[in-house]
């Protein structure tokens, strides 16, 4: 079976969040599948299989399969154009835990469609605000992730988590953002998520379903662009259509491989 390694949300190699993309050629197993995640020991391994008319994806971290993972789905549809499995002017169309997800490609980007999961208000537990060591001037949550908003952009950078007291707890993960000071972008963030085995994600499309409703609001605006301020940093693209969020982002092809064992 193949194996393509791409960086989602940039245009330069070593850059953006890697991912791994398994082209299924069998059904397998979620143990098999997780053995390989961990194998290939990137923030998310994807694993595609057609199926009717698209292709069923699942999405793995080196602990755990992921509810719904933006750069994973970037990754696998960019691995499908440029190994020519998929002609560009088709729609990659996956069928997902999540629901389906569908991505096209225009002008080398790659756009997504995604679930908006907005934040409602909420009370941010102790251990949170103690592990980011922060006072954010909001607090909200949705299903998956809380979400602090802070007071500038250089705050946004300047957090250094406690892993282990922000592994206490109970989310998905922690999005820090606030408004940008940088040229070109509306808004920054940062994404935290070490019970999911990542501290700091490098670019995270699943929490901009969040952030894009947000900031909508915030700055009656619909289309935007966020810069996730990670070592590796990335951005990515917002467009807000009520119950959904169109993601954009680029790619990068960095290395295929052919998996020989298991």
């Amino acid at each position: 079976m193949d194996l393509t390694f791409v960086d989602a949300f940039t245009d330069q190699t070593f850059a953006g969040n890697p991912a791994a993309v398994c082209f299924l050629d069998r059904a397998a197993d979620d143990t098999w599948m997780q053995a390989l995640a961990r194998e290939t020991n990137m923030p998310a391994t994807a694993f595609l299989r057609a199926q009717g008319d698209g292709f069923a994806l699942r999405w793995f971290s080196t602990i755990g399969e992921l509810a719904l993972c933006g750069h994973g789905t970037l990754a696998a549809a960019h691995a499908l154009w440029d190994s020519g499995r998929l002609p560009r002017g088709e729609i990659a169309r996956f069928a997902t835990r999540a629901g389906a997800l569908g991505a096209a490609w225009h002008d080398g980007w790659v756009e997504m469609d995604f679930p908006a999961e907005p934040a409602r208000p909420a009370e941010a537990p102790p251990a949170l605000l103690r592990a980011l060591a922060v006072e954010p001037l909001v607090c909200s949550r949705n299903r998956l992730d809380y979400l602090l908003e802070l007071e500038s952009e250089a705050a946004v950078r300047a957090v250094s988590p406690d892993a282990a007291l922000l592994r206490t707890v109970e989310t998905r993960g922690v999005i820090v953002t606030s408004r940008a000071t940088t040229p070109g972008y509306d808004f920054v963030s940062r994404f935290f998520a070490p019970s999911a085995g990542i501290l700091e994600d490098s670019v995270t499309g699943s929490a901009h379903c969040c952030l894009g409703p947000y900031w909508a609001e915030r700055l009656g605006r619909e289309e935007m662009t966020g810069y996730q301020a990670s070592a590796r940093g990335g951005a990515v693209r917002v467009r807000v259509r009520g119950g959904r969020v169109d993601l954009l982002g680029r790619a990068v092809t960095v290395r295929r491989a052919t998996l020989t064992a298991g």
